[in-house]
């Protein structure tokens, strides 16, 4: 089973120290994102504490499921008492890394990247788009939300000077491996690749594709073969 391997070494969690040298599955680490919007849906809503089960009842996730999940990181909750939900969501944060700003760049500068670089959300989560990049002359210089499109020329040397840690693609398939190629050489160890291919990179170099074409499909079987969707979110 695909997993990714977290390491924890002397970390508190409520005053408990844990000593963690964990294989966890990649399913529940996406179920963490989950979890981590409902529990600030929560604060934003003023809510301090929940149950396992409460928190059963908003995700669709079972009770036991949840705690499972939990557990895999350190105790959380206190029985008879749940969770505290600013602290649950501030040691989730830590564990997916978003205790910490990413550095990231834009290749392809066509309406998806555009799309991308407009949404304020992600620099709200920590991660700060510098530039986006392209090809099309007609598009250098523009300017999305005060985040300039440039050469995609200066792509290699623009990540090196800015210490970029995420290379997101969203040019054609035509493309998405030399543009991946460009980003390893220039040191970056995380890919957001929306392109519809399956790029190789090295071992130590983390994809997450985002395939939006087969999503559709996907949609569009469970459309007609309802019988076989079990949902899954």
């Amino acid at each position: 089973m695909l997993s990714f391997r977290i390491i924890f070494l002397r970390k508190k969690v409520r005053g408990v120290k844990m000593e963690r040298d964990n294989k966890v599955s990649i399913t529940v680490i996406r179920r963490l994102p989950k979890y981590y919007r409902y529990l600030s849906d929560l604060l934003n809503k003023g809510i301090t504490r929940i149950s396992s089960q409460e928190l059963s009842n908003m995700t669709g996730f079972t009770a036991s499921q949840i705690r499972q999940d939990l557990n895999n990181f350190g105790g959380f909750g206190q029985q008879g008492y749940g969770y505290n939900v600013e602290e649950l969501k501030s040691q989730l944060g830590k564990i997916l890394g978003l205790d910490k700003i990413y550095k990231a760049v834009i290749a392809g500068a066509g309406n998806l990247g555009q799309a991308i670089a407009n949404y304020r959300g992600f620099q709200d989560a920590g991660f700060e788009v510098l530039s986006l990049f392209d090809r099309n002359p007609r598009l250098i210089g523009i300017k999305i939300r005060d985040i300039e499109i440039r050469d995609i020329e200066e792509l290699e040397p623009f990540i090196k000077e800015n210490g970029v840690e995420i290379g997101i693609i969203t040019v054609p398939k035509s493309s998405a491996q030399e543009i991946a190629d460009i980003y390893v050489r220039s040191g970056i160890k995380g890919i957001w690749n929306f392109a519809p291919a399956d790029i190789k990179v090295p071992d130590d170099v983390i994809v997450e594709n985002v395939h939006l074409n087969e999503s559709l499909f996907a949609l569009s079987y469970f459309m007609n073969n309802k019988n076989d969707y079990i949902r899954r979110d």
